[in-house]
Order: structure tokens, then C-alpha cells, then sequence
């Protein structure tokens, strides 16, 4: 890798506030803001709207479309593809 190109890459706390989670991982993003860890260091914090704990697909709450019912109502309506 060329030298002084590419950005600081660094621990950064990344938190959900509707969820309560926070982890931390290294990422090239910054923030003014920084939040105290549980080790006791502090590190800059970026807030995201959403996370795996609160996104409905990983908690569980995602509906299921049902796109057979779908895809069959679609084809008594207007008749299947070919049909002509």
C-alpha cells in the first residue's frame, strides 16, 4: 500500500440508542463525540439508527409474505404468461 493515502484506521465504538447496544470495532470513520468503554478507554462513538438488535430480521419480528398466495392471485387476474 502506497503511504499516507489512506485513512486512520482505529477503535470506534458504533451505537444503537433505540436498542441499547453499543460494540466496538475498528473502522476508517470518525466522530467529535467520543463515549468511555467498558475497559475503562475512551473511544470516539458513532449513534446509527439501526443495528442487529433492533433490525426486525435478526430480532425475529420480520413478517413473512406469503408470495405464492401472492403470484397466484396475480395470475387469476390478469391469466399466466404465455396465455394469449
Amino acid at each position: 500500500m502506497k503511504s499516507g493515502i489512506h485513512p486512520e484506521y482505529r477503535p470506534v465504538v458504533f451505537r444503537d440508542r433505540a436498542a441499547g447496544f453499543a460494540f466496538l470495532t475498528r473502522s476508517t470513520a470518525t466522530s467529535d463525540r467520543v463515549i468511555e468503554w467498558e475497559d475503562g478507554e475512551t473511544y470516539p462513538v458513532i449513534d446509527v439508527e439501526i443495528s442487529s438488535a433492533s433490525h426486525a430480521f435478526y430480532t425475529g419480528t420480520a413478517r413473512v409474505l406469503d408470495t405464492a398466495g401472492r403470484v397466484e392471485r396475480f395470475e387469476r387476474r390478469y391469466g399466466k404468461r404465455g396465455e394469449r
